[in-house]
């Protein structure tokens, strides 16, 4: 239980505590539709045995977490990046194409610019066309051994390229730690992408959590997420929300994984680490585990000093995100609490910051 307690905090935590570059999508599910009636039991074996592997899809995301609206970063994709909080706030659309376990390609789509990540096998290319600049990764054999797409009982050899930010990524991460602290109900059938889905729906058993409630529309044909939809408690809109507004399940070309850099550009050459660090925390040294205290919704995850990778407190996006308390400074959304401790200790959770604090004093 305590791996799978650990799970429900970096869908929404790790981007903000440790610097992920995710890209998020979302849209607005479209009208009712008419569907054979399914239980949630039934959705939830339906996403365990979807069988995609490979797809071409644009996402689109809408955050309002009531953090300041932060400027595109080229530094959000690159290894050693410090910050990605940019795709924590307002709205980003990305293109996402996947083919397997060894092939991906992640485009973001800023204005007047895009990056691009590629995965193709060994190599991990990161590209920004605004100033022209490429970063080539080499990637042992254990980076290709994906996460989290599509659902959590699929082996890894399976699943298609690591950590690619899609639906089916995040609702993966929330759907591994359900337990008894949640509600799982089956909502009005609706279609996204122009596809019919069912929708799940987590009420977490708390009243402690940030979280009101998570909706996860579920490819009524493939079993594959193609939503999720993440409410806090006292906001009528949607905090955050991802979703699919194309989808092709059809294999995409094999030149959108073959890259090469354009002429002029500047190239930096990296190795990866022997051992895979998440691609999320990007610290020179793994990460040691998370402690965790508390369960499901109220959980808050610990990290110990010196876990943090330096200088990332001083991060100029993360600054203004951050606001000074007793003993450090915080970033507050209404979805999460980060706490970073003047000693080097962090603790985060979908709680209160009050809550952050009280187990940082207990400790």
């Amino acid at each position: 239980m305590a791996r799978a307690r650990q799970r429900w905090l970096p869908a929404l935590f790790i981007p903000v505590a440790l610097a992920i570059a995710l890209m998020f999508g979302s849209v607005q599910a479209g009208a009712s539709v008419s569907l054979p009636p399914k239980s949630a039991e039934e959705i939830l074996a339906l996403i365990a045995h979807t069988e995609v592997r490979a797809l071409s899809g644009t996402v689109k995301q809408d955050a309002d977490l009531g953090l300041p609206e932060l400027p595109a970063s080229d530094s959000g994709i690159a290894p050693g990046a410090s910050s990605g909080l940019e795709f924590l706030t307002g709205s980003h659309i990305a293109r996402v194409y996947v083919d397997g376990p060894r092939k991906a390609r992640l485009q973001i789509l800023d204005q007047m610019a895009e990056r691009d990540v590629i995965v193709n096998g060994g190599d991990a290319w990161f590209y920004s066309s605004k100033d022209n600049s490429a970063t080539h990764l080499s990637l042992p054999a254990t980076h290709m051994q994906a996460q989290d797409m599509p659902a959590p009982d699929i082996p890894a050899q399976d699943m298609p390229a690591p950590d690619m930010p899609t639906p089916a990524t995040m609702a993966s991460r929330f759907l591994a730690a359900v337990d008894a602290s949640t509600e799982v109900t089956v909502a009005e059938a609706s279609s996204v992408a122009g596809r019919s889905v069912y929708s799940l729906i987590l009420n977490p058993r708390s009243s402690e959590t940030l979280v009101e409630s998570v909706s996860i529309d579920v490819d009524s044909e493939t079993g594959l997420p193609l939503g999720i939809e993440v409410r806090a408690k006292g906001q009528s809109e949607p905090a955050y929300s991802l979703a699919y507004t194309q989808l092709d399940l059809s294999t995409p070309d094999p030149s959108l994984f073959q890259f090469t850099p354009p002429q002029g550009a500047t190239v930096t050459e990296k190795a990866a680490p022997a051992k895979p660090t998440p691609t999320m925390t990007l610290p020179a040294e793994p990460t040691p585990d998370p402690g965790v205290t508390g369960q499901g919704w109220d959980s808050v995850i610990s990290l110990p000093a010196g876990s943090v990778p330096a200088g990332f407190a001083s991060d100029p996006q993360l600054s203004q995100a951050l606001q000074a308390v007793d003993g450090g400074r915080a970033v507050t959304t209404s979805l999460l609490s980060v706490l970073i401790l003047d000693d080097g200790r962090v603790y985060a959770g979908m709680v209160p910051l009050e809550r952050l604090q009280s187990v940082a004093a207990a400790q």
